[in-house]
């Protein structure tokens, strides 16, 4: 009697409705299956998306409907030759590590009789007149050597293709143990009828090679992955749930509720996002927000799940737990930028599906040519090996994923999560960069230097309504009052926030949006590098005036970004005169202040119109107009912005220097698809001809075929590593930075 299983405690829902299902999926040998998998599930009734993560090995399915057959799937997926299960970090670490022995051990046996196997026949080839007899023994002892060998070093190219064929399906293992198997065969043959010639060798050797491929793409993936598996080794399970009482219990994360009050002791990790309550201490909060300095934190700052407390206890309000943090989010981030698929990646998946086919219609081709030119069999049936095994596609289907996944993980290490499934050949191709001013080019965190003059009721008020902003001079508002609650209120991008108070609406924003235009005039002439919010309530009025400083590394960032030949320009909402003051500190002669989003969509276009691929650089909300236009972006957000962020990717911290690190990995892994791709291309061209005519031994296809995949894998993992010439400081950087030092200074 069948079991039915319920997988409903394994989804997850959005709140528009989706429904979403991650299982890891066993079966899976190359890049083709992912095509492969995805195609065979894409006509389920009611499923709107199938991602599979080559990676990770997961697969992630997304639906809406509530008739949608999760069953289904599991079913179709077993006819296919796949088997899918419930994903659980632990048991995927454990199967990731044990694959990685099975493969170390088949390589072993392979080479261990690959050595062996060439020993007896170097002693064929060069034995001059040997004696058939001695020949003979040669041939038996590498039967004896090779048969067993290989039984249990191919069993990951075997047990690959017989679930393949089981399943009627081909994939690249087929071609593979095809090859293998007749080599073996025919080497068998030729040692019973005590024929001259036998390809132990080539078998063994192909099989040594092909591990060490494999061993080494695996490797690199698990090198990968554990980029995201540090990210879960921050995630507290249990924390310390507090009653109103102070009574103190130990719960699993999950649950916790927004809301609830959690302790934090010295020498642990935050378990949750929140605001601290009661208490302060130092965090150390790089492997989160990038920044290597300890924050300093009391009561009324907000705080995210990963970060270690180290001086004193600290008492939570939940703002989010349970796989809505921050640390979540950042997850969630990588995974998509492992999973998405860009333009190289789908093209070579393409070929890759199509080539299994080919490649037995090639061999079967060429074997029934030769025996029509009055080939023998024997030779005829070499020369198809040869082809079955020179071309497999194992080369191509890993030139561009490998190269990406080495990219993305690089990037992560270096503060950057990607967005977008495109966005590494887009940011490789840019010419222009194109930079916002406010939380951009400044730090995210300017600072209201006239709060004291402000009377405590209209601060109070104006600070709730800035909460509702995303914008960094709201955001400055808002910090003068960190407990303040946020209102109901709707926000206009480069205008303002506006909401009902008491039946009177209450606008917070740009001084023309306020209709505060007379009150701006009579301030008088004010410092370039002071920015103004206005805040109207009724008769209640108020000018916040808000101080921004450059990022620390501002200057030498655009600096270096002109010496790679990028022209920069700077377009702002601020006053002309403070982007002006911005723009002579980066010496950047390009700039334009007083925008509106709809003139700085208009200026993309025109760069646009003269051929210019732009680069856009903004705080990922309020300029997320001009994001969507740009030809590629890049959004610095702070933490509470990161499942906003409109950019193809996203940082976060307070230095610019990422700019310039993803700028180059783009190029970098751009150079390396290119390359993977031409030495895949280049290899078949001159390798498959060769083949075909004959040219080649069963030794040399394996050697060649087997050389190609570890060389497009060896030169992905030169991905990971990014220049660092770029970040020193270009010439004459200090002068400007001394020049401007004041302005850099926060004001006290």
């Amino acid at each position: 009697m069948a079991v039915a299983f319920d997988f409903e405690a394994f989804v997850t829902r959005a709140g528009d409705g989706a429904r979403r299902f991650e299982a890891a999926i066993d079966g899976m040998t190359c890049a083709a299956c992912i095509g492969e998998i995805e195609s065979g599930l894409r006509d389920l009734p009611g499923l709107e998306s199938a991602r599979v993560n080559y990676t990770n090995r997961r697969l992630a399915l997304e639906w809406r409907d509530d008739g949608f057959d999760l069953a289904g799937v599991f079913e179709r997926l077993r006819r296919m030759g796949y088997t899918l299960h419930p994903f659980e970090l632990a048991e995927s670490e454990r199967e990731e590590t044990e694959t990685s022995r099975w493969l170390l051990r088949c390589l072993a046996i392979a080479g261990f009789a690959s050595m062996n196997i060439m020993l007896l026949s170097v002693g064929v080839w060069v034995g001059g007149d040997i004696d058939p007899e001695t020949r003979d023994l040669f041939h038996g002892v590498s039967a004896l050597i090779a048969l067993p060998a290989a039984a249990f070093a191919g069993q990951p190219f075997f047990r690959s293709a017989f679930a393949a064929l089981r399943a009627g399906r081909l994939n690249m293992d087929v071609p593979i143990s095809l090859g293998v198997l007749l080599a073996l065969g025919m080497s068998v043959y030729e040692t019973v009828t005590h024929a001259e010639h036998a390809y132990f060798d080539s078998a063994a050797m192909l099989l040594t090679f092909l591990l060490l491929g494999r061993f080494l793409d695996h490797a690199m993936r698990c090198k990968t992955r554990a980029v995201a598996a540090n990210l879960a080794a921050l995630r507290a399970p249990l924390a310390c749930r507090l009653s109103a009482e102070g009574a103190e219990t130990l719960v699993p994360l999950a649950q916790i509720r927004p809301g609830d009050v959690v302790l934090v002791r010295p020498g642990e990790r935050l378990p949750v996002d929140g605001v601290v309550a009661s208490g302060a201490s130092q965090l150390d909060e790089s492997l989160i927000t990038g920044e290597t300095d300890r924050r300093a934190v009391a009561s009324g700052d907000q705080v995210y799940a990963g970060s270690m407390n180290y001086d004193g206890a600290l008492t939570l309000r939940v703002a989010a737990a349970g796989g809505a943090t921050l640390l979540d989010d950042i997850e969630r981030l990588l995974e998509k930028a492992t999973n998405a698929r860009s333009r190289y990646v789908r093209l070579a998946d393409r070929v890759s599906r199509l080539y299994a086919p080919m490649v037995h219609v090639a061999a079967l081709a060429t074997a029934l040519f030769w025996l029509a030119r009055g080939a023998t069999f024997h030779d005829a049936l070499v020369t198809a090996i040869c082809v079955l095994i020179i071309t497999c596609p194992c080369a191509l289907a890993l030139a561009v994923p490998a190269v990406q996944v080495v990219a993305s993980g690089a990037l992560f290490r270096s503060g950057v999560l990607l967005n977008s499934a495109d966005a590494i050949e887009r940011l490789a191709e840019a010419d222009a960069i194109v930079f916002d001013k406010t939380g951009t080019l400044t730090a995210p965190e300017p600072r209201v230097v006239n709060a004291a003059e402000i009377d405590a009721p209209t601060l109070d008020l104006a600070a709730r309504l800035a909460r509702a902003s995303s914008h960094p001079l709201a955001r400055a508002v808002a910090q003068e009052r960190p407990a303040a609650a946020a209102l109901e209120a709707r926000e206009e991008h480069g205008l303002g926030v506006a909401a009902l108070v008491d039946g009177t609406e209450a606008r917070l924003g740009s001084p023309n949006y306020c209709g505060m235009a007379e009150e701006v005039a009579r301030l008088g002439a004010l410092d370039a590098d002071i920015s103004l919010v206005a805040f109207r309530h009724g008769d209640t009025r108020a000018l916040f005036q808000v101080r921004q400083v450059l990022r620390s590394d501002a200057v030498g960032t655009i600096a270096n970004l002109k010496a790679r030949g990028f022209s920069i320009e700077i377009l702002s909402g601020d006053r002309a005169e403070a982007v002006e003051k911005i723009a002579r500190a980066l010496d950047v002669a390009d700039w334009r202040g007083a925008l509106r989003p709809a003139d700085k969509v208009a200026r993309l276009d025109a760069l646009r119109a003269e051929g210019r691929k732009v680069l856009m650089i903004g705080d990922g909300l309020n300029d997320a107009p001009a994001l969507a236009s740009a030809y590629v972006s890049i959004s610095p957000i702070d933490a509470t912005q990161i499942t906003q962020a409109a950019a193809d990717a996203v940082f976060l911290g307070e230095r610019l220097a990422p700019v310039l690190t993803t700028i180059d990995l783009a190029r970098r892994a751009r150079a390396l698809m290119r390359q993977n791709l031409g030495l895949s291309v280049l290899y078949n061209v001159l390798a498959v001809p060769l083949a075909m005519a004959g040219l080649l031994t069963p030794l040399i296809a394996a050697a060649a075929m087997s050389g190609s995949s570890i060389l497009v894998t060896l030169n992905a993992m030169r991905g990971g590593k990014a220049s660092t010439a770029g970040n020193q400081p270009a010439e004459g950087i200090s002068s400007r930075r001394d020049a401007f030092a004041q302005y850099e200074a926060p004001a006290e």
